[in-house]
């Protein structure tokens, strides 16, 4: 491999770590960067965000277990939330925020 390709490799990954670490202080982002796959449309029963009716019985039962679920993964009556959204790269911290994110504008 050249200097100047090992280069250009080297400064995509570094630019790659940054873009993570980005998307790691901002809920919006994490949620764009994936979870509206499924939470924008509904997909395997996932609660639209915005869907205040939706969200409603989940909320109630508290922000831990939204947290706790979304991060371990669970199986329910009328869909699947795959751990982490499938996203095995983030951080616990990273889909918290999703989620609050997800919370905040489905009251």
């Amino acid at each position: 491999m050249t200097k100047l390709r090992m280069l250009v490799v080297s400064a995509g990954v570094g630019l790659s770590a940054l873009a993570t670490q980005a998307v790691s202080a901002d809920g919006e982002a994490v949620y764009n960067s994936g979870c509206l796959a499924c939470h924008m449309t509904g997909v395997a029963g996932a609660p639209k965000v915005g869907d205040v009716e939706a969200w409603a019985p989940r909320i109630e039962q508290g922000i831990e277990l939204l947290y706790e679920r979304a991060i371990q993964g669970f199986q329910g009556a009328t869909g699947v939330m795959p751990a982490k959204g499938g996203f095995a790269h983030l951080s616990d911290e990273d889909v918290m925020a999703a989620v609050d994110y997800m919370v905040s504008n489905s009251q």
